[in-house]
């Protein structure tokens, strides 16, 4: 296997260039960013995804046999522009185009999301979508690039739910480092099911994709991640490893009102733990439906307690000097905003 992966310098390609190191694989991340983990820099190169010219020289020089699209702009921040995600699904057309020329890959998987259907919305099939974002209609939009790509190769189109773990800068500023502090309250004892993953098991399913034969996976849409859980056992399991203690809960109006706080001070630029988007995420259930991938794939290895132990791990002894990759506008070619 010669595994080229796109985005591979962000929270799941990090992990997943990994996984592909210690099983000896030669592997390239593509990707405007240099890794997060600096060990992983002999393996990348600085690439842009709307860039066809390039994509098809790091293809043929390659050769790979497998690749894995991760590279898009996954944030939600923006509601009134399409052209702002067009990484994500003409990106994708681009890299889609380029493979097609290349004899060598057998075998593709492309990143779309769980947000391609909202919360609430079971879907009856792989076309029944319900985006509820403009980063949810253009993975949709991904997806059907890759249908009408005919590609010769096999492929296969992954959705990950809301995916935790080591390398997640996310989890670290936000979660991790409010919980140390003393600083996280849980909204109520409400039962909110929720549809998270610990990475080692999504890139272990990727893997297990990139394995299995061809009638398993090929034109087949997998959501990538665990079963749905209660929240409260997810966060439990956090502060019993992280700060070896229970959650402290308050009634969900008062944190509401705290959100509401928060979404006024993030519209002034000031950092706060809370928003309303935040508050609706753990008080909302959102239910993907998993039994399709573990049928196919099989049980993924790692336990939530496992996978805290090595996320609390890697928050101790290696998070604090990672920095967060510059994101890009692509409509300007400019730094976007953190604010």
């Amino acid at each position: 296997m010669r595994l080229l992966i796109t985005g591979g310098s962000g929270f799941i390609g990090t992990n997943l260039v990994q996984l592909a190191l210690d099983k000896g694989v030669q592997v390239l991340n593509v990707d405007w960013n240099p890794p997060l983990k600096t060990a992983q820099r002999p393996y990348w190169h600085s690439w842009n995804v709307m860039d066809l010219e390039a994509t098809a020289k790091e293809l043929a020089a390659f050769k790979p046999t497998h690749v894995v699209h991760l590279a898009a702009r996954t944030d939600t921040d923006v509601q009134d522009d399409m052209d702002a995600y067009q990484q994500n699904h003409k990106g994708t057309a681009i890299l889609l185009d380029a493979i097609n020329d290349v004899p060598s890959i057998e075998r593709l998987i492309i990143t779309s999301t769980q947000f391609v259907c909202e919360a609430g919305h079971q879907p009856t099939g792989d076309m029944d979508f319900k985006p509820f974002t403009l980063y949810g209609e253009t993975k949709r939009l991904c997806e059907m690039e890759t249908r009408m790509a005919g590609l010769g190769c096999v492929w296969t189109i992954i959705r990950p739910t809301t995916i935790w773990g080591p390398w997640s800068l996310r989890y670290r500023d936000v979660l991790f480092k409010v919980m140390r502090k003393g600083l996280y309250f849980h909204p109520g004892r409400k039962k909110v099911i929720r549809s998270y993953g610990y990475v080692g098991n999504v890139v272990w399913q990727i893997w297990r994709i990139l394995e299995s034969e061809r009638a398993v996976v090929d034109g087949k849409v997998f959501y990538v991640g665990d079963q749905p859980m209660d929240l409260r056992i997810w966060v439990e399991e956090v502060a019993k490893q992280l700060v070896h203690r229970s959650v402290r809960y308050i009634p969900g109006p008062v944190v509401r009102g705290m959100a509401i706080a928060g979404d006024v001070l993030k519209s002034i630029g000031l950092p706060f733990p809370i928003t309303s988007g935040r508050y609706r995420s753990m008080t909302s259930d959102y239910i993907t439906p998993m039994d399709t991938t573990i049928s196919a794939l099989g049980e993924a290895p790692f336990s939530l307690a496992e996978g805290v132990k090595a996320t609390v791990a890697w928050y101790d002894h290696e998070s604090a000097g990672v920095k967060h990759p510059e994101r890009i506008d692509v409509r300007t070619a400019k730094p976007l905003s953190d604010e």
